[in-house]
């Protein structure tokens, strides 16, 4: 028993040394470790959430068609209206298609009048008893099949004309032509991507926030937006999805912007920070490179230099962006950072060794 009591009592100081005053005798750290300063450039008050810019109006248009691509005439970057021929694809057998239709509708249209008139005829007759009841029956069957066949004909023509229209695409909305996956000659069918475009007018950010803070922004949607090249601006409207997603229980927050005068690309980074956060948190948002931080298993920290010596601090992190992450806690503005834990590692071994040399 007064073993094990031991044993707990020098866990007990081993954990309040790593917490307490460095020992007088701590041999100094390597000089050439490099650390770096946690500091508030470029931080957000408040907390912020790291989302993509998309477009609300957007549109992959692929094939309909099978053929040969005859002409593009557009590229990426071209500004486009709605209506707009953007590229031509062969339309020989579309074409032939539609004029083989196009022929077997009028043969059944000529029948379809030969028919009525048959049975007029023997309508007429029917009134004088020139001819029977089953005769009168048998010309009605015959007009009623030739105007389904008619019928059938234009449902054809119909079909076949369609798929030659689907030769000329056309632009759905003014927009900007984002992607060009064809050149002219190449062969595509049904189904191939052709062009991508969007509308720069409506353009949206979606983040995910933890369900804790959903309710908060719900009360106090007003929100900002900072832009990757730096511009922040007020959002034009602030949705908070009414349900959790299952997998991660966080909730999407929509975001859409108001219209610029050089609207941001899709697909670039975007921090937006809520009114909710700012006055409940009233903390900063802190970024620090990611090479920084050490992981064990799910445990993010890093080493901070306090004095001569280092220690393991744990990390809460949020989003990354490029070679930077952001520290929700863990970290305040001025604490010193290895740049390296490998070599902060390092140079807490080489104080061991030094310690124990010292005792031996």
């Amino acid at each position: 028993m007064r073993k094990t009591r031991l044993l707990l009592l020098s866990a007990v100081l081993a954990l309040s040394a790593c917490d307490g005053e460095a020992p007088a005798t701590m041999p100094p750290l390597p000089k050439d470790l490099a650390t770096f300063t946690v500091t508030t450039d470029g931080a957000l008050p408040g907390r912020g959430w790291d989302g993509v810019v998309e477009a609300v109006r957007r549109a992959d248009l692929a094939a309909q068609t099978t053929g040969r691509v005859a002409a593009v005439h557009v590229d990426v970057n071209d500004r486009v209206r709605q209506g707009d021929v953007l590229l031509r694809i062969t339309a020989v057998e579309q074409d032939a298609g539609a004029n083989a239709a196009r022929a077997q509708l009028r043969a059944a249209e000529a029948t379809a009048v030969e028919a009525e008139q048959n049975y007029r005829r023997h309508a007429a007759l029917a009134a004088g008893q020139y001819v029977s009841k089953a005769q009168v029956e048998q010309a009605r069957a015959a007009r009623d099949s030739a105007v389904a066949a008619r019928n059938a004909a234009a449902a054809v023509l119909t079909q076949a004309s369609q798929q030659a229209a689907y030769t000329v695409v056309r632009a759905p909305f003014d927009g900007v032509v984002a992607r060009r996956d064809v050149e002219p000659g190449e062969t595509v069918a049904t189904g191939a991507p052709l062009v991508g475009m969007y509308a720069p007018d409506a353009l949206r950010i979606e983040v995910a926030v933890p369900q804790s803070r959903a309710e908060a922004i719900r009360r106090d949607p007003a929100a900002e937006v900072v832009l990757a090249d730096g511009r922040s601006v007020i959002p034009a409207q602030v949705v908070v999805f009414p349900a959790a997603d299952v997998a991660n229980h966080s909730v999407n927050v929509r975001v859409a912007l108001p219209a610029l005068g050089v609207p941001p690309a899709p697909g670039t980074t975007a921090k937006v920070k809520f009114a909710a956060d700012i006055s409940e948190a009233g903390a900063v948002s802190l970024r620090i490179p990611a090479s920084a931080v050490a992981q064990r298993g799910e445990l993010s920290a890093v080493y901070v230099q306090q004095g001569d010596r280092l220690l393991l601090r744990q990390l809460r992190l949020g989003a990354r962006t490029g070679d930077q992450v952001e520290v929700v806690s863990g970290l305040r503005p001025g604490d010193i950072v290895a740049r390296d834990p490998v070599a902060a590692l390092q140079a807490l071994e080489a104080q061991r060794k030094a310690v124990e040399g010292r005792h031996d």
